[in-house]
């Protein structure tokens, strides 16, 4: 099984790269960690951007089980279609997210652990540079 902890952070500035970071496991093993930078995007969209770019590093893994961790409340819902914003960012990242979900099989499963302190603790661990 594959899972991969990520973040997406935004800049207070206009026009400043967007930071990446993940990490990749399999079966509790690390297999990969990297920071990258993005273009700026909109805050709205940041985390989505950020899975984007996972997704491309998990064409590797296509076929495995795979959970993305994610501290992002609203991530399932923009993805299912399902969230109540008019954010036309929003609601076109979320179509495109939504397709490339579709081409992995099994599907990705994306786990929000915002409500939890002690996965929050972890996934923040995980992730520092």
């Amino acid at each position: 099984m594959i899972k991969a902890y990520l973040v997406g952070i935004s800049t207070h500035y206009e026009g400043e790269d967007i930071e990446i970071r993940y990490s990749i496991y399999r079966d509790e093993e690390l297999i990969e960690k990297r920071t990258t930078f993005h273009e700026f995007v909109k805050p709205a969209i940041v985390n989505q951007v950020a899975l984007l770019s996972l997704l491309k590093e998990l064409e590797k893994y296509r076929g495995e089980e795979i959970t993305v961790i994610m501290n992002d409340a609203a991530i399932n819902e923009q993805i299912k279609g399902t969230t109540q914003t008019k954010n036309k960012d929003v609601l076109k990242i979320s179509r495109i997210t939504r397709d490339e979900l579709r081409r992995f099989d099994p599907i990705i499963l994306i786990q929000d652990i915002s409500g939890n302190k002690n996965e929050i603790a972890k996934w923040d661990e995980i992730l520092q540079p």
